[in-house]
């Protein structure tokens, strides 16, 4: 049978009918109290922590009419400083370990309003926003109560990219029925002209880069332009790094530029044995039943192995952007139902991984350019550059090999080595690329990318069958998946 304490949840606000039970279990160490009338049974944890994590059940408690209003309503947790924001007929504020309930008087929860734990209620985002184009000022180092206009911006910047245009109009329209009950029309205006102006139909001021971006129709992803400047910090911070390329001459050019165009399409599962790629780039034979596939190889090699075209570097967002395309435009020529040398049209994603919507990737390109620019070392600047194409995906196929062929153009240019990725180390590439996109870690990218160009180095590209058995005595050909079975690894053939 339970016991009256395996009943009590972790924290609880005691009350006459158990205090005699919960103060025979404070002494005999079972319980402790955090504040007046509220005790818990976790004995280890910091009151704050437990504390922050239960408000929503002791809201109840303190305030058993509130609404949870204001800056509260939209953030869903209590603010940096402890204060929760709530609607109420009580007055005095009630301070606990680590957060603050600070009631104001107000309208109470209304039929569009949401029924919230304990019988207290959430307001609905409609009334969310539009309250919160209230203004007010922090007092004494206090959070404010409401958002700011850039918070809200940039708020309802973010539903427009998760929902569209319909999101931030079901808001508006929400809060536009809700504003005399709240008599709030002065406010409304200012949120009618907010989303207006998001939405390119009205004219107000923007406050937030994000606002302004929108409003000038180069809106942007914040979260992907977060993960840039981790990466460019990083890069920033690490020593510089230069490997002048091992040969020059046209044939070891050509070797390597076929190896490098063989590779980087059997990442993305053009596949094709050695023999067959010679045929297709170096005899012109392509094979009946796979011309788009042969084509892909093909086209990539005649981008990678022109030194000319590689040498080409972006001076602005718009250079970048015509690169891009035209690159494109070559190695996807056979393919037109991937838009060859177009942006995408419709969001795309490769497992868990969602890229930038098509609307913002003009914006997030231009916002990658210019932190780009501020690099000068070959290597970062083109790890960076791969790093900013790959997490865009601008296109709808194809954006791998453009990733990789930007990459290598920024080495080129500055007659550095190139970067190849070798079969047996695809799955080293891809999961570098997902621990920055996923978790932020920056390092396993960097390490990665600059171990595939010391391999790059050590071998001799000057004969082809000569390159091929270093490639195969370093394992470069051996499927990753057998390699992870057995424990073989990517190998440098000679340092120099």
């Amino acid at each position: 049978m339970p016991t009256f304490f395996d009943e009590l949840p972790e924290i609880f606000v005691s009350n006459t009918e158990i205090s005699a039970l919960v103060s025979e279990a404070v002494k005999s160490g079972k319980l402790r109290k955090l504040g007046s009338r509220l005790y818990t049974k976790n004995l280890e944890e910091a009151p704050e922590s437990i504390v922050r994590r239960n408000w929503y059940f002791l809201l109840k408690d303190y305030y058993p009419d509130a609404l949870i209003a204001d800056r509260t309503a939209i953030e869903n947790q209590p603010s940096t400083d402890g204060s929760v924001f709530i609607v109420s007929k009580k007055k005095r504020e009630t301070a606990l370990p680590g957060i603050t309930f600070k009631p104001r008087p107000g309208v109470g929860g209304l039929e569009t309003d949401k029924p919230f734990l304990g019988g207290v209620h959430l307001s609905s985002t409609g009334r969310a926003y539009l309250e919160n184009m209230r203004v007010s000022r922090a007092r004494g180092g206090d959070t404010s109560r409401t958002l700011s206009r850039k918070e809200i911006e940039e708020r309802l910047d973010r539903i427009l990219r998760q929902s569209g245009h319909a999101g931030v109009n079901a808001i508006r329209d929400e809060a536009r029925t809700l504003t005399k009950k709240l008599d709030a029309e002065k406010e409304f205006k200012e949120l009618d002209e907010l989303i207006g102006s998001l939405l390119g139909t009205r004219d107000a001021e923007m406050k937030s880069d994000l606002g302004k971006a929108r409003k000038g129709g180069m809106p942007f992803d914040p979260v992907r332009l977060e993960k840039f400047i981790k990466l460019f910090e990083a890069l920033k911070a690490s020593a510089p790094i230069h490997r002048r390329a091992r040969e020059t001459t046209s044939q070891a050019n050509t070797n390597l530029s076929f190896f490098e165009a063989y590779f980087s399409n059997f990442i993305e599962g053009t596949e094709f044995e050695i023999n067959e790629a010679v045929d297709i780039v170096f005899n012109g034979r392509i094979p009946n039943d796979r011309p788009e596939d042969a084509h892909d190889v093909l086209g990539t090699f005649r981008i990678v192995s022109d030194t000319t075209e590689m040498s080409r570097l972006p001076g602005s967002a718009e250079e970048l952007s015509q690169l891009l395309k035209s690159r494109h435009a070559v190695f996807m020529e056979l393919r037109p139902d991937k838009h060859p040398g177009a942006y995408k049209i419709k969001n795309n994603q490769a497992g868990s991984s969602l890229f930038v919507a098509p609307e913002l990737v003009e914006g997030t390109l231009e916002k990658g350019f210019e932190i780009y620019q501020s690099l000068n070392v070959p290597l970062y600047r083109a790890i960076f550059m791969m790093f900013l194409i790959s997490e865009i995906h601008p296109f709808t196929d194809g954006n791998g090999r453009a990733a990789r062929i930007m990459m290598n153009a920024e080495l080129v240019a500055a007659d550095e080595e190139k970067i190849i990725i070798p079969t047996v180390y695809r799955s080293n590439y891809l999961s570098s690329l997902k621990a920055l996109t996923h978790n932020g870690l920056t390092d396993p990218l960097i390490r990665t990318l600059d171990f595939a160009q010391k391999y790059t180095r050590s071998l001799d590209w000057h004969n082809f069958e000569e390159a091929r058995h270093q490639l195969t005595e370093t394992n470069a050909f051996m499927d990753p998946n057998e390699a992870d079975e057995t424990g073989v690894r990517l190998k440098l053939y000679q340092e120099r």
